[in-house]
């Protein structure tokens, strides 16, 4: 599934706590092939602000509104940025179709259940644990995917399961799909350098 023949430099883009940026930004460190060179975030509060900087990663603050209207611009400056991967890990924001044409198959997500199960629309973080807790089912997991026009309907490059136990509640699920992410989000990435 490699799609670089180059040393590849990512964008993560992020919302909250960047935990699962972090996580990446460790894990590639001091990997030939890929270079974490910016951090893009649509909150100016968001936790992955300072871990970003810790890595002494630029970071950059693109708001809604931006994202929406300046499209071309911001398509512009991560050209400049000779930006090859965009890596969503827990971006909240839409992403523009013009986006995603000017990166085609170039823009990852993760998503915290089995797609194509509980996507789509307003699924997201907790919101999809207590939906799967509610129906019972007897395993979650994650789905790391391509971007495309349509919310969680990119293209899947892996997916992951964990057991769900009978007294499990969305914050135990929560826990065991973060445990997922750390370990097959790098994963995932490798699998494209």
């Amino acid at each position: 599934m490699t799609i670089f023949d180059h040393m590849i430099n990512a964008a993560i883009f992020a919302s909250g706590e960047g935990t699962n940026a972090e996580n990446l930004i460790t894990y590639f460190k001091n990997d030939t092939r890929i270079k974490i060179k910016l951090v893009i975030t649509n909150k100016d509060t968001a936790g992955v602000i300072k871990r970003a900087e810790d890595h002494k990663k630029t970071v950059q603050i693109i708001s809604k509104e931006a994202l929406t209207n300046y499209t071309d611009k911001i398509i512009e400056f991560l050209k400049g940025e000779k930006i090859d991967l965009i890596i969503l890990a827990g971006f909240l924001l839409k992403i523009p179709e013009k986006l995603v044409k000017a990166f085609p198959d170039k823009i990852v997500n993760i998503h915290p259940s089995l797609l194509p199960n509980y996507g789509g629309k307003g699924m997201y973080g907790i919101k999809v644990h207590e939906a799967v807790i509610a129906n019972k089912d007897k395993e979650s997991g994650i789905t790391i995917h391509f971007v495309n026009e349509e919310y969680d309907k990119g293209r899947i490059i892996l997916q992951a399961k964990c057991a769900i136990d009978t007294n499990d509640t969305a914050e135990d699920l929560a826990k065991k799909v973060h445990t997922l992410e750390y370990e097959y989000f790098p994963k995932a990435i490798e699998k494209l350098l």
